[in-house]
């Protein structure tokens, strides 16, 4: 009798569908993104972003254990310098004693080698401007002088004992000249985490509040551009040749196309940022009952792993590795 194949009989009850399922989360393959604001005694939750927060030394600590406990396996440390620290040429990103590095230290010391302590190494948190490199006269960013403080960068937080830098700047050559001066310094063995194909979008809005950005203008000049896929693969190919060990894609959910072409493309690890727009229409559509929080996170992060990324940053990284423990 017709039908003759009935693909339903794998879905017909819960251990039946565990059985079949295709694209599995883990734990592991999440990076939890936490925000270090200088001065704090107590935490402050963000309000765009429910939920996280910016943290004092001590609550960051107790989140890198709560973390780790949970299984996460990296996490993306952004400094947030107080006004006074801000500067023209961003320099408390390369302080010994500025938030970040102090943070990366103070993680290091918490979590060890239980994790992948990563840094965020870019000057847009640092600079009285809030762009990501220092301006030229015309008041456009200048591409190169800004490699040269990147590559200091990168030595700062190697000596502060980083595991993983995250160039997230979009300077052509970044990686390149990271890779070349963290090897100099005789760090051959911290990674870099090249975010390739950063879109210069509309998602990053709570991500400002996050680091109390001071930006003047937009980042359209280096940031890639939303509509361009062949773009992205370009500037991919040149950060793989350049040294890259992970390529990323940010932002991740409306990218799902970008992720997918560029799994095919290269055989390093591939990540994706759940940047901080897609996790607020989550949490705001959610507290207003409009949707199912928990199956739309899961549902979210899982639509990214099988577009092609191993590892994703989210903001839900230990509530989801918590869920998946008690899931599986």
């Amino acid at each position: 009798m017709f039908p003759d194949v009935r693909p339903r009989r794998l879905r017909r009850s819960p251990a039946m569908r565990r059985l079949v399922e295709e694209t599995r989360l883990a734990p592991a393959e999440l990076i939890l993104p936490l925000f270090l604001k200088e001065g704090l005694t107590e935490p402050r939750e963000i309000s765009s972003l429910p939920g996280v927060l910016q943290h004092s030394r001590e609550s960051l600590r107790k989140a890198a254990h709560e973390a780790v406990t949970a299984g996460v396996g990296g996490l993306m440390l952004f400094g947030v310098p107080t006004s006074e620290h801000k500067d023209a040429s961003g320099s408390a990103g390369l302080d010994p004693d500025g938030i970040l590095n102090v943070g990366i230290r103070d993680l290091i010391s918490e979590v060890g080698d239980s994790t992948v302590v990563m840094g965020d190494l870019c000057l847009d948190e640092f600079t009285s401007h809030g762009h990501c490199g220092v301006l030229a006269a015309d008041g456009s960013v200048d591409n190169d002088a800004t490699l040269e403080i990147y590559a200091e960068m990168a030595v700062a937080q190697a000596e502060a004992g980083v595991h993983m830098v995250g160039p997230s700047g979009m300077m052509d050559g970044q990686i390149g000249v990271v890779r070349r001066a963290l090897d100099k310094a005789g760090y051959q063995d911290v990674s870099v985490l090249a975010y390739s194909a950063k879109y210069a979008g509309a998602f990053y809005g709570p991500f400002r509040e996050a680091v109390e950005s001071t930006l003047q203008g937009d980042r359209r000049q280096y940031q890639q551009d939303p509509p361009n896929l062949r773009e992205a693969l370009r500037e991919v190919d040149l950060d793989v040749a350049e040294g890259a060990d992970i390529v990323m894609v940010k932002p991740a959910l409306p990218y799902l196309d970008v992720i997918a072409a560029i799994r095919e493309r290269v055989t390093v690890p591939v990540a994706a940022y759940q940047v901080s727009g897609e996790y607020a229409m989550v949490e705001a559509a959610a507290r207003n009952g409009w949707i199912d929080r928990e199956r739309v996170m899961l549902e979210s992060l899982t639509s990214i792993k099988r577009a092609g990324a191993q590892i994703t940053l989210t903001y839900w990284a230990t509530e989801v590795a918590q869920l998946l423990r008690n899931r599986y």
